[in-house]
């Protein structure tokens, strides 16, 4: 790939550049170029609008309009840092991925003045605008040009202290005009460095997903230009060494590709090996946690450099997450962590999970013009400084969740901030499509967030999270998820065990998780609900009527009265035979299947289905176990507090690490013997 198209002047280090999708299909499109003119409204500095959709209201006291879903043709956009304008017609480049988002830069960095610089061919109008944290727009500045010309702006940041981008429109006059380039660019003395980095990647069975990876590293040459390695931790059964595929990689790359093979011992294992590697090599400026089963947009990884080059201190620097399976959806903005409730949340009450620009593109959604500042970025794609790394040590050894949040709180704590930088990122499944409280992966959620809270919470006995956990354990039992319930029960238990079990159980407690499925109806699952009997009902709701949520008031009443009802054997004769109900994923409510004594309930992905039956006498047991765990936790808060994080120094240092390591290794194969092949 070659270097940037457009000039930057003597002396300023490129920031951002213009670019188009790589390959230009209509649900990625919205992200770079837009064909509609944006304007605010009459109603004031709230609203945001275009100039053909109807007004509604924004609930904040003026109107936001969506704008016109009018599409840039695919067929214009074959190049990845041109794009042509036809002949009386507008294109915009206030796009998330090509708009500049001034109040980061403003409020992480020294620049306060940046350089834009348009290069085009053909006569129109260069239009730029800048908008405040409400998301107000306003005209910055205009610049007619005709023939090859290239315009240059000088856009100030210090009105940006809270949020705010700025972007550039093209209008084209009689003719075509095509931009053949632009780029955003400061003062090259005001970044703290120009680094390398290395790259972090965990895998496990997701051959396709992590080939594609290193080939989109390994064709682009300004991303090979400032990268040291990518270690690719291979954490599976089905190894990418076993595929033809990787052969041509490794023999491109050379020694920028290391594959590093070991026993399965999670995404924090997997991350912590990579960032282990990167920190000690004493190489690289920065290494990048991420995912496997992501798409990149490579341009994000030059970005998050560029921008850590820039920060005032050494900080981490993530990328937001879209749905995979739905492009134009951005996952989230940003997360913090409630200190309350030790739970991720939004960084301000007006922004929203899934946006979907093209619905509402940048210009015209408001909060998306707020600055977010956040507690940590997912490891989806996360570039964190190597001092950092020496500084705080390692990964939590706790397998998978919450080790990226707890490694943004504890980074915090040190002085090394995060930012979630807006015009990077990578396409990810999204949570929505999936439900990992149910099932195996309750046990990490349960015992990781504890910890993190005992580590982290800045309240006593940990705010509301004991008595969050016991009222979710009452959900779960309600619900006859009893195998969910077990796992929980579990991790209770090995957190009254203190930290030190961490390390040397984290191979085998996934194991011993799944081992305990087979005693519990509703972790079976079959393809099919027409494997199971038919679906029978004694007695019918009263009236017919659906089943609804209690009211927030009457909640504990009706709470307490359901749970006396399950310590009673089930009302209905046949329950035990057959199913009283088939209940979609979606419906699968916990205040609905507490009607039920019996029920199929088909899982977030919606590949297979569970009989989920009542039993009494485990709700009575684990009620009981669950209870006790929860007067333990309140009672000894503070003792587990001290020893979790007099302990955390240790159990999160390399030597640690070094330990688990060497005690994990890659299972040999029978291939492996019979090959006489590497594995470890």
């Amino acid at each position: 790939m070659s270097t940037t198209p457009t000039a930057t002047p003597a002396g300023h280090r490129l920031l951002q550049r213009l670019i188009l999708p790589l390959e230009p299909t209509p649900d990625v499109v919205p992200l770079y170029i837009e064909q509609t003119t944006a304007h605010s409204t009459s109603a004031g500095s709230f609203g945001l609008g275009s100039e053909a959709a109807a007004p509604r209201g924004d609930g904040a006291g003026g109107q936001r309009t969506s704008m016109s879903h009018s599409q840039v043709d695919v067929g214009d956009l074959s190049a990845r840092h041109s794009a042509p304008v036809p002949a009386g017609a507008m294109r915009s480049f206030g796009t998330y991925f090509n708009a500049f988002p001034a109040g980061y830069w403003r409020r992480w960095s020294r620049v306060r003045e940046v350089t834009l610089t348009v290069s085009t061919v053909g006569r129109g109008q260069i239009v730029v605008y800048r908008s405040n944290a409400r998301g107000s727009i306003q005209r910055q500045d205009f610049r007619p040009v005709e023939g090859v010309s290239e315009s240059v702006f000088t856009l100030p940041l210090e009105a940006f202290g809270d949020g705010g981008w700025y972007w550039f429109d093209v209008y084209a006059g009689a003719e075509d005009i095509t931009v053949a380039g632009a780029a955003w660019s400061a003062d090259a003395s005001l970044a703290r460095t120009e680094g390398t980095f290395s790259m972090a990647m965990t895998t496990m069975n997701k051959v396709s997903y992590c080939l594609d990876n290193i080939r989109a590293l390994a064709s682009n040459e300004d991303l090979r230009a400032v990268l040291d390695v990518m270690y690719v931790v291979d954490q599976g059964s089905d190894r990418l060494r076993d595929h033809a595929e990787l052969a041509p990689l490794q023999e491109a790359m050379g020694s920028q590709l290391q594959i590093i093979e070991q026993g399965n011992i999670g995404g924090s294992g997997g991350f912590s090996r990579g960032m282990y590697e990167a920190a000690t090599a004493n190489s690289s400026t920065y290494v990048v946690n991420c995912d496997d089963d992501i798409v990149i947009e490579p341009e994000s990884l030059l970005r998050l450099k560029t921008f850590a080059d820039f920060a005032r201190t050494p900080t981490i620097v993530g990328a937001h997450m879209f749905d995979l399976n739905n492009r134009s959806v951005l996952h989230t903005f940003g997360e913090i962590v409630d200190p309350w409730r030790i739970q991720p949340a939004l960084p301000s009450a007006d922004g929203t999970l899934g946006h979907d620009f093209a619905l509402e593109p940048l210009r015209s959604t408001p909060w998306l013009h707020r600055r977010a500042d956040v507690d940590y970025n997912g490891w989806w794609m996360c570039m964190i400084p190597t001092e950092t790394v020496r500084a705080i040590g390692l990964a939590l050894p706790v397998f998978i969740k919450w080790d990226d949040a707890e490694y943004g709180l504890r980074a915090k704590k040190a002085g090394y901030p995060t930012v979630s930088l807006p015009g990077a990122g990578v396409w990810h499944v999204s949570w929505i499509d999936k439900d990992d409280l149910v099932g195996w992966q309750a046990y990490f959620h349960e015992r990781n967030r504890i910890i993190t809270a005992l580590l982290h919470s800045p309240y006593p006995r940990g705010g509301r999270v004991v008595k969050e956990s016991q009222f979710m354990d009452v959900k779960h039992l309600i619900s006859m998820q009893y195998f969910t319930e077990a796992g929980r029960l579990l991790a209770q238990s090995d957190v009254l065990r203190g930290p030190h079990v961490l390390h040397e159980e984290i191979g085998t407690k996934l194991p011993a998780i799944r081992g305990m499925a087979k005693d519990f109806d509703d972790a079976v699952a079959r393809k099919d609900a027409d494997q199971y009997p038919e679906i029978h009902v004694d007695k019918p709701p009263r009236k017919g009527r659906p089943f609804t949520e209690p009211h927030r008031a009457l909640l504990p009443l009706w709470t307490a009265k359901t749970l006396v009802k399950q310590l009673v054997a089930p009302t209905q004769e046949r329950a035990a035979e057959n199913p009283q109900a088939a209940i979609p994923h979606q419906d699968a409510r916990w205040w609905r299947l507490a009607h039920y004594d019996s029920a199929l309930v088909s899982n977030a992905e919606g590949t297979q289905v569970s009989w989920y039956k009542r039993r009494p006498e485990t709700v009575r047991s684990m009620l009981t176990t669950a209870i006790g765990a929860h007067v333990e936790l309140y009672r000894r808060w503070n003792e587990l507090q001290k020893q979790y994080r007099d302990a955390a120094g240790e159990i999160t240092s390399f030597a640690a690490w070094e330990r688990t390591f060497a005690a994990n290794p890659a299972p040999q194969r029978e291939k492996d013997s019979a090959a006489g092949g590497r594995t470890a």
